[in-house]
C-alpha cells in the first residue's frame, strides 16, 4: 500500500518553522511512515539546513507531488526568485513566502495530490494580502474548503481541547458566543471525536463564559439562555455534552481528565491550560473539513530562530497524529462500505 503523501508549508523564513521541519525530517525513521513534501525552496531549505548542522538531509527536488520519492524528502519549489532571509525579523519578506508555501500546498490538498497538511508557524500579521484576510491558518483553510464550519482543536495524549470562539477580540467574545454556533461546534466535535480518534462514545465537558459559570445569574446568565440550550440540543442528538462547568476549578481540579474532550467558549480559555499541560507535545487540528490540517501548537518563536535551540517535538507530533487522523477516516471509509452482516437468530437452534 503506498505511503501516505504529507504536504508541508515551511510558514515564516524568518521564523522556526524550517528549524523543526528539517530537524523531523533528519530522523530517516520518517520516511518508514509518510512521504513527506516540503513545500518551500531549496535555497531556503539549505540556509536553515545550514543553521541546524542537519548535513546528512538532503531533499528530492520535484515539480509536483506525483513525483514524490517515497524513500526521500522531497522539496517543491514555490518561487524562483532569491530571498532575502532576516532571521527573527517579522517582516513582508516572511509574510509573502509563508503564504506562497501554503497557498501551493492547500490547492495540491484540495486537489488530491497530497493525503495531508503539516502547517509551520506563520505570522498573521505579515501574511496579510490580497489573497489572504483572516486572523489564521483555520479560517484561511475553512475557506479554501467552502466548509460551513471548523473547529480549532488542540489535542494530546492528555487532554483535548475545542474553542466555541477563535481568533476574535475579547470585546467580541460575548455577542459571538450563540447557542447555534455551540451546537455547531459540538457536533463537529462528537463526529471528529469518533470518526478522527475512534472514540465510540466521547464524552464532552462544555465551560462556562463568565466567572463561576455565572453563579446561577449573579454573574451573567449566558450559561442559563445561550450555553444550557445548547446542550439541551446536543443531548437530544445523542451527544453526551456534561456542564456548564466553571472554567478555573475544572481544570485545577483536572476533571478535564474524565472526558474526551472540553468545549471552550474562547481562545484563550482553552488554549491557556491546554498549552500549560501540553506545550510541548501539543497538537493544532482543524477539525471539520473534507481533508487533514495539523501543526504544531507554537507560534514562529522569532527569539530563538536560527539559534538550533526550537524543539521540533511538537511538530512532530502534529506529523503523527495527521497520519493517524488518515488511517482512522480510511479504515472508516472501508468498514462503512462493507459493514458487517447480521442475521436474527433462529429460535430452532439445539
Amino acid at each position: 500500500m503506498e505511503k501516505i503523501k504529507v504536504g508541508i508549508s515551511i510558514g515564516d523564513v524568518n521564523g522556526i518553522g524550517l528549524e523543526i521541519i528539517i530537524k523531523t525530517l533528519a530522523d530517516a525513521a520518517i520516511l518508514d511512515y509518510c512521504t513527506p513534501i516540503v513545500y518551500g525552496h531549496t535555497k531556503v531549505a539549505s540556509f536553515h539546513r545550514r543553521s541546524v548542522n542537519a548535513h546528512d538531509l538532503n531533499f528530492n527536488v520535484i515539480t509536483e507531488a506525483s513525483q514524490a520519492h517515497h524513500k526521500k524528502a522531497n522539496i517543491i519549489n514555490c518561487w524562483e526568485e532569491d530571498v532575502k532571509i532576516d532571521l527573527g525579523q517579522s517582516n513582508e519578506v516572511g509574510g509573502k513566502y509563508a503564504f506562497l508555501s501554503l497557498e501551493r500546498a492547500t490547492s495540491d490538498l484540495l486537489s488530491g495530490q497530497i493525503d495531508a497538511l503539516v502547517t509551520a508557524p506563520i505570522n498573521k500579521d505579515n501574511i496579510q494580502n490580497e489573497n489572504f484576510k483572516f486572523p489564521g491558518h483555520t479560517e484561511y483553510l475553512q475557506e479554501r474548503d467552502n466548509a460551513p464550519e471548523s473547529l480549532m482543536f488542540l489535542v494530546s495524549d492528555t487532554m483535548r481541547v475545542g474553542v466555541v470562539t477563535g481568533h476574535i477580540p475579547v470585546a467580541q467574545i460575548a455577542t459571538a458566543v450563540t447557542t447555534e454556533k455551540i451546537a455547531a461546534k459540538l457536533k463537529l466535535m462528537n463526529a471528529s471525536l469518533k470518526n478522527d480518534f475512534w472514540i465510540r462514545k466521547p464524552k464532552i465537558a462544555v465551560l462556562g463564559l463568565n466567572p463561576h459559570a455565572g453563579d446561577n445569574g449573579l454573574i451573567g446568565d449566558e450559561e442559563q439562555t445561550i450555553i444550557a440550550p445548547a446542550l439541551e440540543e446536543a443531548r437530544a442528538l445523542g451527544i453526551l455534552a456534561m456542564g456548564p462547568y466553571p472554567a478555573d476549578g475544572f481544570f485545577a481540579n483536572a476533571t478535564y481528565a474524565k472526558f474526551d474532550a472540553v468545549l471552550a467558549m474562547y481562545h484563550d480559555q482553552g488554549l491557556i491550560p491546554f498549552k500549560q499541560v501540553a506545550f510541548e507535545s501539543g497538537v493544532n487540528y482543524t477539525a471539520g473539513l473534507s481533508f487533514v490540517r495539523t501543526s504544531p501548537d507554537h507560534g514562529t518563536a522569532y527569539d530563538i530562530a536560527g539559534q538550533n535551540k526550537a524543539s521540533e517535538v511538537s511538530f512532530r507530533e502534529a506529523l503523527f497524529t495527521a497520519l493517524h487522523i488518515v488511517k482512522n477516516r480510511r479504515e472508516n471509509v472501508v468498514l462503512n462500505e462493507n459493514p458487517l452482516q447480521f442475521s436474527k437468530l433462529s429460535r430452532d437452534r439445539d
